[in-house]
């Protein structure tokens, strides 16, 4: 074999398609195992419930997944998730919004928070972890604000209203989330890989500079970023809506850790450039088996987060030494 034919294969073994691998991998470990040791691990309702976990965190994910391409990163979509939920509940209950209606402020309000982000990091050039970080607590305090700090409630099954929970979440057996995830799973691909924003978030995050100095609008196209992660954000809203029936002011922090942590398990580098949908929606599915498969085992929550701490840490390590090898090679 070749110098050049050495190179390729270095590089594809080392690339992120390798990583999606390795993900992929942990994702049946994972399983087998949990089918092995947890409680009645393989049902039909543990299935369900695994899927149920990973409908809102898939959300957030692909619309994090374009965000941590570009180099930057989304600390607030957690709290815009559910302060967008809330939003939509106070226009339902308070406001007398149709629930049609309500649902497209939780929508809307996430493109706000979203295009907020893509102007304080775009336009006025504000590191993406402090912008975030700032927004994080923005949509924290305001959306309690608009609900007065009160729960707002969602109609349940059973009722008119409470249709949208069959046409969004589950219809019968039929899990209707996961169909509105694959749904938009195909959508955001196509931005991705077959459009010019697509194009440009892949550039933007493998060397800016040059990018600018080619004459594109970088600012622009972070916005546009920021814009659809906030709109995936206002989906997971939606889809949170629709699975639990009670949103709680102040809550939603840490949500966007799951949904970072799906992404670089994925393959997706924290330095920029390199990223899959593919990789996140597996690294969505291992976070949700690995919660559900730790409850299985009677295992206190708080071990979930140290095994997907220690996941996460595994995915950026393994990150690290594939920018590594690719510098040198």
């Amino acid at each position: 074999m070749s110098d050049t034919g050495i190179t390729k294969l270095k590089s594809s073994l080392s690339g992120p398609a390798m990583q999606q691998v390795i993900a992929l991998a942990a994702l049946v470990v994972l399983y087998a195992f949990f089918a092995i040791f947890g409680n009645h691990f393989l049902s039909t309702d543990t299935f369900l419930s695994i899927l149920s976990s990973s409908y809102y965190i898939g959300f957030l994910a692909i619309g994090m997944t374009f965000v941590i391409i570009t180099g930057g990163i989304d600390l607030s979509s957690g709290t815009v998730m559910v302060g967008a939920a809330l939003v939509g509940g106070v226009a339902y209950n308070v406001w007398h919004f149709p629930i049609a209606l309500a649902l497209l402020m939780v929508l809307l309000t996430g493109v706000l928070f979203g295009l907020g982000n893509g102007l304080l990091i775009g336009v006025l050039k504000l590191p993406p972890f402090i912008a975030t970080l700032g927004m994080q607590f923005v949509s924290l305090g305001l959306c309690s604000v608009v609900a007065k700090v009160q729960t707002q409630t969602y109609p349940s099954l059973g009722t008119p209203d409470g249709m949208f929970k069959n046409v969004l979440y589950k219809w019968g057996s039929m899990p209707m989330g996961a169909i509105w995830l694959v749904v938009f799973f195909i959508v955001a691909w196509f931005l991705l890989t077959r459009t010019k924003l697509g194009r440009y978030t892949y550039a933007i995050g493998s060397n800016e500079e040059a990018v600018t100095l080619s004459g594109v609008k970088v600012s622009y196209w972070k916005v546009w970023v920021y814009v659809l992660n906030g709109f995936f954000a206002g989906l997971a809203g939606v889809i949170y809506a629709a699975t639990f029936s009670s949103i709680t002011p102040q809550t939603g922090n840490g949500q966007e850790m799951y949904a970072i942590a799906a992404a670089v398990i994925g393959g997706t580098s924290l330095a920029g450039g390199i990223g899959s949908l593919w990789g996140t929606v597996i690294g969505v599915f291992v976070i949700s088996v690995l919660k559900t498969g730790l409850l299985s085992m009677e295992l206190p929550v708080q071990w979930q987060q140290v095994l997907i701490g220690v996941v996460v840490i595994l995915a950026v390590l393994l990150d690290v030494i594939r920018t590594r090898r690719l510098k040198r090679s």
